[in-house]
Formats: structure tokens, sequence, C-alpha cells
């Protein structure tokens, strides 16, 4: 065999590994003690200048930002006046996500936990137009069924319960992630296995975040190529456009650093053959 297929094989072995670690029970070997000592929450004390600089507008903090909804809704749950508001949020979420043979079911469920007057868990706050028309509509699998009901939720919710996360225990440990969220990383974290695709620009390789396991793509752009090409522009578009952008179907940033020779936009990973990850590679070209 050449060295060149050796090299090729043992790089596509280490991540195989590295992707079977991280799938497993053995996800916890694979991490870094000294660089998982560095994600310890600081003391509320030390990150108490992050109440003034965080952005606390409801939509932003409570609904675009995945560890501030996560947080938010744990409140939600803790509070039993707004914990059906919280189930009824997270089932219009799971009906979104969900395939189009499951979503009459789980339509229906929605309809008898939330929009019934005689039910527990019926929702007040829901105007009596909205109702009508999920109960008219529900079996018709519509993709905006509950797009109304959702918007009459997150203001009730922005009315009623915002004030109350802001002085609670969750909107403490939201400034905490906030804290962490802005300290700096470098390519000292991370692990780079085999390339994933290659463009005008530079190279994708799979790598491992030494501090939690996790695998993602590297996007590496050559400082020297942006430069000749006049490409810089583009990449910082690109870098702010991902950083905003949360959706299914677009790969997310996870962390953006540069290194002597490259801009690093570090990114979720999908298997082999997945849409996200073939658009990546060939945005590169």
């Amino acid at each position: 065999m050449d060295i060149g297929g050796l090299e090729t094989v043992v790089a596509n072995s280490a991540y195989v590994a590295a992707r079977g670690s991280v799938d497993g029970a053995a996800a916890a070997t694979m991490r870094d003690k000294k660089m998982r000592a560095k994600l310890v929450l600081p003391h509320i004390k030390q990150c108490e200048h992050m109440k003034t600089k965080v952005d606390l507008t409801f939509d932003s903090m409570c609904v675009k930002q995945p560890i501030g909804q996560r947080l938010f809704q744990q409140y939600l749950e803790s509070v039993p006046t707004h914990k059906p508001s919280c189930e009824l949020w997270k089932d219009i979420e799971d009906y979104n996500i969900s395939e189009e043979k499951d979503r009459k079911q789980k339509a229906q469920k929605i309809v008898n936990k939330y929009y019934d007057s005689a039910s527990k868990s019926f929702c007040k706050f829901l105007e009596e137009k909205a109702i009508t028309r999920v109960k008219a509509d529900y079996t018709n699998i519509r993709n905006d069924l509950f797009k109304e009901s959702e918007k009459q939720m997150l203001k009730h919710l922005e009315t009623t319960a915002l004030d109350g996360f802001k002085k609670s225990m969750y909107f403490l440990r939201y400034v905490q992630f906030k804290w962490l969220e802005g300290q700096s990383v470098n390519e000292e974290w991370f692990m780079d296995f085999r390339v994933l695709g290659k463009g005008g620009f530079g190279e994708v390789h799979a790598c491992q975040m030494k501090a939690t396991g996790k695998m993602y793509a590297n996007k590496k752009l050559n400082k020297k190529r942006l430069k000749k090409r006049k490409g810089y522009e583009g990449a910082i578009i690109e870098k702010r456009i991902l950083a905003k952008v949360h959706s299914r179907f677009i790969v997310t940033l996870a962390y953006a650093f540069q290194t002597k020779n490259d801009l690093c936009l570090v990114m979720t990973i999908m298997n082999g053959g997945d849409l996200r990850c073939i658009l990546m590679i060939i945005a590169m070209v």
C-alpha cells in the first residue's frame, strides 16, 4: 500500500472511531480533562456585568437562542400557571418536525388537551378565532395549522412570564452561559481528522471538540487565497449569517476563530449523504 493510501486509511479509521465514541456510551472517555475544566460555569458574581450587556428582548433571549429557550421553558415548567403554555409550545414544536403520517394523531391530541374548554390544560389566552380555525382544519394536516396559536402563546408569555423569568435562577444561569459563550476559543480546542471536502478557498475537516468529545465540521478558509481572490468580505458575511440562523435545514455555526494561516468556521457535522453536509461543501466551491 502506498503512503498516501495508508494515511487515508488511518485518518478514516480515527474519524470512524471518534464518531463511534460520541454516538455510543464511551463519549466521556474522549473528553480532554484539561479542556473540560475550562467549560465550568463561573460564579454568578463573576458575570454580574453581563446582566446589562445581554440582549434582554423576549424574541432574542427566549425564542431564538437555543440555551435561552431551554432555560425559559424550564422556568415555565416550574410555575404551575405557565406549565400548560410551555407544554403547548413543546407539542407544537413536535408537530412541526413530525412526519406527515403522524401529524393528524398529534394534532388531535393537541386539540383535545389545549383547545377544549373542559380540559385541565385548556389555554384561555387563545382567541376564539384561533381555536375555531384549528378545530376545523386539524384533519387537513396543514403546515401552518398552529402558526396563529403560537404567535398568541408567545405574546401571552412575553406579557405574563418574562419579568418572572428575569428574577429567577434560570435567568442567572442564562447569564452564566452568555459569559462562557464570550470566552475565546482557538485551534488548541479541536482535533482534526479526515478531509470532508475541498474548495477554492480551503478545506472542510472533520474535527472533535476536545472538551466535549462532540464532532464538528471545520471549514478552513486560507487567508492567502482569500486575499488573492478578494474573498474576505464574503467570508465575514457567511460567518455573520451562520451565527444568526437557527434552522433544521442549514448547518449551525458553533465556533469561529482564526489561526496564522486560516479563518476557521466550526459547524454542525452531518452523517454522510445528508443534504446539509453536501450543501456546506458545495458552498466552498
